[in-house]
């Protein structure tokens, strides 16, 4: 018998297209990053969520029509920059109270995962309305919210840690249990309730752009493209029109992820580079300063401690710019960004204290969130989803009732999980992307 021949080498170019195809198809079969996505999702709603409640007896002041930025000069400047904003359909107070409320509405349903796809539309238009309100209102924090929540939109953000995701695993349970599932009514109400007022927005003018280009096409292509995605989902007898739509999703989610990494890449290696050129940062005295200003020094006592030692104060200031300039260099070694990763959100954290700026700070750190590894984000995950059970446990609830979530690994499996197990095999998603 004679020996078998080796494999042929394989070129250059065949290793080229072989990892093209393998890029493809990465790419296309489903979306990455689930829990990177959700986590910038949680960060960004919440971070949003909570700066609503916090100036919530300021709204007016800061957003209304009682703010310094009156309602003619917003007109004008939105009259120039083309910026969306609901606010100005009427300057009325009755009207800017209900945006304020459904900003805070919206808001929260994203936080929870509900309903995702529509509420980070309407998320994104409460975040663009209000700010393009009052433009002069906000800081660093409110521009990374401002692009975030547009980049919220193209996102999947809701396939762990959501109420999406937990009405999709009972779907699929109920579909194999008993071969049908309940039909959904709220998603079609809702996304024809949009539809309604998109519709009297358009015949009364109140969005500018026209149907070939601007907000009006922008709007009007989401609502089409989301109908589109249910009808393909209502035909059972031929999956191939859901599965192009899963892979245009797919390409869609992962695009608008490298943006967001990207744009968090962006804004350290930008104030890094600025850092450097100041003399400030170069005689390494820069952050002295700010804790000597009455407007970021909450804590005054923290702040002179902190700017007591000029070791402390020079080794923050150069290893502030080191951080911000290396950071995008790092993505190369894991291990060297995470380290980093941690710096800079301790960092943050310490900004949001001893500098007085929470929402700032609440906003970089969800930010940086979209580079924290999957396996930390599964720890993390099951630490408060253990800390919920034991929460649930100590409250009672009623015969029949089971706590959401997995069980212990000493508690004995119920009945219907063991079916469950049995049937988590048939709930599995088939292969939707292209193949090389």
């Amino acid at each position: 018998m004679s020996p078998p021949h080796p494999a042929p080498p394989v070129s250059p170019i065949g290793r080229l297209v072989a990892a093209i195809g393998n890029g493809i198809t990465r790419v296309t079969d489903r979306a990455l990053g689930p829990y990177q996505s959700a986590i910038i999702r949680i960060g960004f709603s919440a971070t949003w969520l909570l700066f609503l409640l916090r100036e919530f007896p300021h709204r007016r002041e800061l957003y209304g029509p009682e703010g310094p930025w009156s309602f003619e000069l917003a007109q004008r400047l939105i009259a120039d920059n083309d910026a969306f904003t609901v606010l100005m359909w009427s300057d009325s107070m009755v009207w800017f109270e209900i945006v304020y409320a459904l900003a805070i509405l919206s808001t929260f349903l994203l936080l929870l995962g509900w309903r995702t796809r529509a509420v980070s539309v309407l998320f994104m238009v409460g975040v663009l309305s209000l700010q393009n309100r009052s433009v002069f209102m906000g800081d660093g924090g409110d521009n990374v919210i401002h692009l975030m929540a547009i980049y919220l939109v193209f996102v999947r953000c809701a396939q762990v840690w959501s109420l999406d995701a937990r009405r999709a695993r009972r779907t699929r349970e109920r579909q194999a249990r008993d071969g049908r599932a309940q039909e959904d009514v709220v998603g079609p109400a809702l996304w024809c309730a949009l539809g309604f007022a998109l519709l009297v927005s358009t015949f009364g003018g109140l969005i500018p752009g026209g149907l070939l280009g601007g907000w009006l096409t922008f709007f009007w292509g989401l609502w089409a493209v989301h109908g589109l995605w249910w009808a393909a989902g209502r035909i059972e007898s031929d999956t191939k029109p859901r599965a192009l739509l899963d892979i245009v999703g797919n390409l869609a989610h992962n695009a608008a992820l490298v943006v967001i990494m990207a744009e968090a890449c962006l804004i350290y290696a930008a104030a890094g580079w600025y850092k450097v050129q100041g003399s400030r940062w170069q005689d390494g005295t820069a952050v002295y300063y700010p804790f000597h200003l009455d407007y970021f020094s909450p804590w005054a006592a923290l702040s002179d401690l902190m700017s007591s030692s000029g070791t402390m104060v020079m080794l923050v200031t150069y290893g502030t710019v080191i951080v911000q300039v290396a950071f995008p260099f790092t993505l190369f070694n894991r291990r060297v960004k995470n380290v980093l990763l941690a710096v800079m959100m301790t960092e943050h954290a310490v900004i949001a204290v001893v500098l007085g700026l929470p929402f700032f700070s609440l906003a970089m750190i969800a930010a940086d969130a979209v580079f924290l590894p999957t396996p930390f984000l599964k720890r993390l995950g099951g630490l408060v989803t253990r800390a919920r059970d034991r929460v649930l446990r100590r409250v009672p609830h009623g015969r029949g009732r089971t706590i959401p979530g997995p069980r212990d690994p000493g508690q004995p499996t119920l009945p219907h999980e063991k079916q469950e197990k049995q049937e988590k095999g048939a709930t599995e998603q088939p292969h939707v992307g292209f193949t090389a």
